[in-house]
Order: C-alpha cells, then structure tokens, then sequence
C-alpha cells in the first residue's frame, strides 16, 4: 500500500471497509496495522474486526460471508 498512497490520496477519503483475520495468535497487531493505513487513507471502518484463531472453521466463514454481504448492502443503499 505505501506505493498506491500517493496516486489515491484525496480519491479515496471516506470509503467504507471491514476486516477479517485469521491469525495464529490474537489478531490486535494485524487489526492495529490494517486502522493505522486505514487512518492515513482517510477510510472509515463501518463493522468491528472478525478475527478468528487458527484454522478458520465453517461457521467462522460463513461469519465472513455475512460480513461482505453486509458491507455490500451497505455500499448499495448508501448506508456507508
């Protein structure tokens, strides 16, 4: 991302986004450094982290299908 900042700042200011991890541990560093880019493009996160532990299982998938269709519905209405 640190060669798309310039060519997209000011063109991208407000866009929704959500996240999704799965790590081996607790995911706070991933989700600290996806809001800490997220800040200097100026996005907005419109649901809290989905982190899941380990293996991703089949209900923690469909979580993050949810997870899209939300932010996919929202974008289309123009909720976000």
């Amino acid at each position: 991302m640190d060669r798309t900042f310039y060519p997209a700042e000011g063109r991208v200011d407000a866009l929704p986004y959500a996240v999704f991890v799965s790590a081996g541990n607790d995911g706070s560093g991933a989700v600290s450094s996806i809001d800490r880019i997220a800040l200097g493009y100026r996005w907005k996160r419109v649901s809290e982290p989905l982190i899941v532990r380990g293996e991703p299982t089949v209900a923690d998938l469909q979580r993050c299908r949810e997870l899209g269709a939300t932010l996919a519905a929202g974008l289309a209405l123009g909720v976000f």
